[in-house]
Parts: structure tokens; sequence; C-alpha cells
């Protein structure tokens, strides 16, 4: 498997530190608000990855970690703006994140750490880099001395001027360095904390996944993942805080990047009125249209977000899903995926040119005309769809689509049209069926009964 690794600016072959337990951690959201297009891409892209790695190594030899930070000023903030409490808003956050990964056939990861159930860890890092020299206490807080680590920004590659002219610096008289960054800061009783050996207080942002990598995963281990938003200052302040309070360990072996998320060629943003939430998005097109949406970009590109770009995957989802309908009464074996789509993917997760076998994999099932043939192409496009995490739902179930209460009324309706033509008010039953029809919904009778999709 080849994998672009950040480290190196290169494509690089992969090599587990230990194959019988390859390891993966992955930045999570801040449980705050509902998730936004940006929040979604990054597990959808390493669930791929994730999907792969199991594939290669086998499921129970592959560790995927990905947390969920829940102390963070953004929800102190939100907790005040609201009146509710920072529990409340995690928790509910939380689900809201949960129930929007299960949407999007996300698999969940062996571990996904909250971090308030991590403070000790973190306050143990706090004074290994406190007595390794590499932080300082200054009026309650602890701060990472950047001057202590010679080759600080080797990640990023910036210059510390660089980093000056890229990164929002607080700018504290306590800090020896406007670059220094916060480990733990202190709270008010209004806030929350815990009891330290500074005081009472809370851990900095970049802490928490440190803390979390090292007690799930060990000092060393093979992929640290996120958005490119992330390589400074996170994942280099990550890098820093622990390489240098575990000096004996290189901490993550490769890391990767996916592409900044755009919307209609412009970065997506409040103020610009392209921010989507994606519940606005689903309430558009199914989950599934979405996930195929992300893949139909390389991960490491920028990924250019438009509602015609959204159509097409539903539009193509819609193909498939109608190879599908056509074989849906014939049984499917457990076959390996196609090779080809495997080798496309061990290519740095190369996902449209995966997605060129998907179709062709369509095309073949649709020509198969023997009960041997069906079972052998359907098998196969589904075992190859399953690495994309894709064409996971009934067929029949896809073409009613997610709406219980239309599909209420469309069943009504069917039911209807069949005692009309019991009473042979074929009349009726011919209103009902164009009724439909104008809708969008195409009725098929059968010796077994009438069933129905949307075109």
């Amino acid at each position: 498997m080849q994998i672009f690794n950040t480290l190196s600016g290169l494509k690089e072959e992969f090599k587990p530190i230990d194959a019988n337990n390859v390891r993966m951690y992955v930045c999570g959201p801040t449980v705050y608000d509902h998730a936004h297009l940006g929040n979604i891409k990054t597990p959808v892209v390493f669930d791929i990855l994730y999907r792969l790695l199991r594939h290669i190594y086998g499921k129970e030899h592959v560790t995927y970690v990905s947390n969920i930070t829940d102390i963070d000023d953004k929800i102190i903030n939100k907790s005040i703006a609201t009146g509710k409490s920072i529990k409340e808003i995690t928790e509910q956050t939380y689900q809201w994140y949960i129930d929007d990964m299960a949407r999007l056939n996300v698999l969940p990861p062996n571990h996904r750490p909250k971090a308030t159930e991590y403070i000790n860890e973190m306050i143990e890092l706090v004074e290994l880099l406190i007595k390794n020299g590499h932080a300082y206490e200054a009026k309650g807080h602890v701060l990472f001395d950047v001057e202590s680590m010679s080759n600080y920004g080797f990640l990023s590659k910036r210059s510390r001027k660089e980093m000056l002219a890229g990164a929002r610096i607080e700018v504290a008289d306590y800090k020896k360095n406007p670059e220094d960054f916060v480990l733990w800061k202190p709270s008010d009783e209004t806030q929350p904390g815990w009891n330290s050996p500074w005081g009472f207080g809370r851990p900095g942002w970049h802490l928490e996944c440190s803390a979390m990598s090292a007690k799930l995963l060990g000092n060393s281990f093979d992929i640290h993942g996120g958005g490119s938003d992330l390589i400074f200052p996170h994942h280099e302040n990550e890098c820093a805080q622990s390489m240098c309070a575990h000096p004996n360990d290189d901490f993550a072996h490769y890391w990767v990047h996916g592409g900044m998320l755009m919307v209609n060629g412009v970065k997506m943003s409040k103020s610009l009125g392209n921010f989507y939430t994606i519940d606005q998005i689903l309430d558009k097109v199914p989950a599934e249209a979405l996930r195929l949406t992300f893949l139909t970009t390389h991960y490491h590109q920028p990924f250019n977000f438009t509602f015609d770009g959204l159509e097409a995957a539903k539009q193509t989802l819609d193909k498939f899903y109608n190879a599908l309908l056509r074989v849906k009464d014939i049984a499917k074996q457990d076959v390996a995926p196609d090779e080809r789509v495997v080798k496309a993917l061990e290519d740095d997760l190369n996902t449209p040119l995966a997605l060129s076998y998907i179709h062709e994999l369509v095309g073949d099932l649709n020509k198969a005309s023997d009960e041997k043939s069906m079972m052998d192409k359907k098998s196969l496009l589904l075992a190859s769809a399953e690495l994309l995490g894709l064409l996971y739902q009934d067929p029949s179930i896809w073409f009613k689509g997610e709406s219980t209460d239309e599909a209420q009324e469309i069943e009504k309706l069917i039911a209807e049209r069949k005692e009309a033509k019991k009473n042979k008010n074929f009349a009726l039953a011919d209103k009902i069926r164009d009724d439909l029809k104008a809708q969008g919904i195409v009725l098929e009778d059968s010796s077994t009964g009438t069933t129905w999709k949307k075109i």
C-alpha cells in the first residue's frame, strides 16, 4: 500500500510497526454544534482507509482511535450563550455526531475517547514536559517552550517567522516567546476544571490528542490523520508535546491529511452564506449520495462541494441500485472484492479510480442473463462497494426514499388502487397510477403484488 506522508511530502510504501496491530489515530470533532460538511468529510475519508487496512491486515489486527473533544472554550462559550449546561450541550451534540456517522455508513472506530476521561493522563504528560525542560509555569498557566525544541516546525515545514504570520498567536506577558502554546490553563469558579499541581484548571486543545493517542495506541504508532487545516498548529504542537515528553519514541510514522473543503470554489464560511450542516444537506438527498460525492475527488486534493455534484451522485446511485433491484431476489455469496478496486485504494486511496471500476461492475451485472452469472456479478459488486462503504442498503428501500410518512402515503394509495381494480373501477386505478407517476413514483405490477420506486 502506498500513502502520501505529509512528514516527507512524498507518497511512500506503508510499512506498519507491527502488522498484527496496525494503529491509526484521527482527530475527531469538538462537540458544541451540528456537524458541518468539513466535519463530515474527514471521517468518511478515514473510514475508507480503515476499511482498506482491515481488508489487508484483518479486522482483528487494526486499532482505530478517533477522539471527541468535550472540553474547549467553544463549548464554554456555547453554554454561556444558550444557558444550557456544558454536559447537556456535549451529550446532545455527541449523539448528533454518532447518528450522522451511522447515516453515512462510517464504521465505528475501536475507541472513541472523550477528552474529559483522560485528564489524569494529560496532567502526567505536562509533568513530563516540565521535567524534561520543555515546559514552564507562568501565572497559573503551563506553556510549551518552543525554543526548547530545535526542530519545532518540522511537520508543517514552517519557520518560526512563518508560524507567527500564519497563526492566531495569543499575546500574553507571561509567555517567554509569542509562539509558546498553552498546555494547561486556569479555570475560574464558573468554568469547568480539575485540580492539578498548577491549580484548578483545564487542558489546552493540543494536549488532549497527545495524551489520548499515547494511552490507547502507545508513544509510537502508525498513522495520524485529519484535515489539512490541522497540520499547523494542532498537529505540529502534538508532535512537539509527544516527542519532547517521550524522546526515545517517534510518535506517528505517517501523517495523512485530507484536502480543504470548498463550496462552489470558495472556502466554506458562515459569513459568506455557504456554510452547510449535515442536516441541511440530508434534507435534499440521502446520506449515501453525500458519501459518494466525497469519494469522487481524491482525498488529498481540495474538495469542491456543489449541489449539482450532489445531485449527480444521487443519480449515479439510482443507476447502481437499479442494477441491484433487478437481481434483488438473487442470493449474494461471500467473495473477495475486485482486485482492481483494491489496487486503486492501495494507491493512496484513489477513490475516483476505484469508482470507475464500480461503474464497470454495475455494467457487468446489467449484462448478466442467467442466475449463476447474476449471483457472481452481484456478489463481486457488493464486496467491492463495501470497501468504499457504498451500496449497503436494500435497493427497494433506496428507491422508496427515507421519508416514512411519504412511504406510508404511497402504500395507502397502492392499497386504494388495488381495491379499485378489485371493484373493476379501472379509471380510478389508472388515475392513482398516473398521479403517482407524475410525482416520480413508478408502480410495477406482478403476480405477487405491486411494488414501487422513485425515478
